[in-house]
């Protein structure tokens, strides 16, 4: 039997309505312990209005719907079918001969629409607002900006100089690093001074990096007003460190879907590792049919007839459910970026887990 159209619909549009429900309900509470926390951190500095403390909660609204679709899903979907049982309007259409499978279609690419929406169209929007976070929050909050920039060409650090009385900051550029010898490629140094006023620029043909020391051979020196000087070593202080540099990178959260591969790419052409980047890539490509795998597992735990008694039961043992996936996923992803796993089977792995769970247990109590 075929589902009608109009049913198909009805499905879709209980489904729908329900996650964005569950949703809303999700971000709000995320949003009002974002906003404690962020309280909480504002107490330890000084003349930060309330109005930043607003704007930073308002920037992390779409990175919450992100990261709390899936679990919106798994509620939304256990609400509109235990509401769909309870009026008895599923059980009048499995008398009809519709299945299980059936009516859980249009549920499903409800949901899986809803993923490739927010991995192809919605992440671009979350991530610039995320960034702009970010910003505001290393400017008030943490009082670490970000230092290091990093194009096709090669990277680019800032070093502020704090400690000194006449130099102000230090711009780095090299073509390459390899993290396993500290060695810079064609480095280029500018100094300035507190009036951000060129002081001098060193040419090397490498660098490396040493504790508190960047060790530069075969240098060029040039100085305004002076002809080059050129030099066999120079030891420029640094507070650089290879995790320094690593921790200084965009965060993947903060860049668009589309625009990560280019980025990984530059990211291992530069000698750094891009695991975490490309993880976070496969796993935006998965979220789909994770989100999908979740109307299963909401399915198991909702189909449940009223008159049988412990629906309430039930639905609390979906949300555990779901809170158990989540912790798996954790795991499977820190594996993953450690490099223990391989990112495609990290990253794969809780979406075909979920689905096969999903598929298995309906197959299970539908056909015995």
């Amino acid at each position: 039997m075929t589902l009608p159209w109009t049913l198909s619909l009805y499905i879709a549009r209980h489904f729908f309505l329900a996650i964005l429900l569950a949703l809303f309900g999700l971000v709000a509470i995320s949003m009002l312990i974002d906003i404690v926390e962020l309280i909480r951190r504002a107490t330890a500095k000084q003349d930060i209005p309330l109005s930043i403390i607003l704007e930073l909660s308002a920037l992390r609204i779409p990175y919450l719907i992100e990261k709390l679709a899936a679990y919106a899903v798994l509620i939304g979907s256990m609400l509109a079918l235990t509401r769909l049982t309870r009026t008895h309007e599923l059980v009048v259409a499995r008398s009809a001969g519709v299945s299980v499978w059936q009516f859980l279609a249009p549920a499903i690419a409800v949901v899986m629409a809803m993923g490739v929406f927010l991995t192809t169209a919605f992440n671009p929007f979350a991530s610039v607002l995320l960034l702009r976070y970010e910003h505001i929050e290393g400017k008030y909050l943490s009082g670490r900006p970000s230092l290091l920039s990093i194009s096709s060409s090669g990277l680019w650090l800032r070093q502020i100089e704090n400690d000194s009385d006449t130099i102000g900051e230090h711009i780095i550029y090299t073509m390459r690093v390899s993290q396993s010898t500290m060695e810079f490629a064609n480095v280029i140094v500018f100094t300035f001074d507190k009036n951000k006023k060129f002081i001098e620029r060193l040419d090397a043909k490498q660098a490396v990096l040493e504790p508190n020391i960047l060790h530069l051979t075969g240098v060029t020196r040039s100085v305004p007003g002076h002809p080059p000087e050129q030099l066999k070593d120079y030891l420029l202080p640094t507070t650089l460190t290879l995790s320094h540099i690593q921790d200084s990178f965009a965060s993947p959260e903060t860049m668009s879907f589309w625009h990560l591969p280019p980025f990984i790419a530059m990211l291992e052409a530069a000698g750094f590792s891009a695991l975490h980047h490309r993880l976070y890539w496969h796993s935006l490509l998965a979220s789909p049919f994770l989100m999908g795998g979740t109307v299963l597992i909401a399915a198991v735990f909702s189909l449940r007839l009223p008159r049988r008694g412990k629906i309430g039961l039930l639905v609390v043992a979906g949300i555990i459910t779901g809170f158990l996936l989540h912790f798996f996923t954790d795991i499977i992803f820190a594996l993953g970026t450690a490099g223990t796993v391989p990112v495609m089977l990290a990253a794969w792995t809780p979406a075909a887990v979920v689905l096969m769970i999903g598929a298995a247990l309906l197959l299970h109590l539908e056909d015995g």
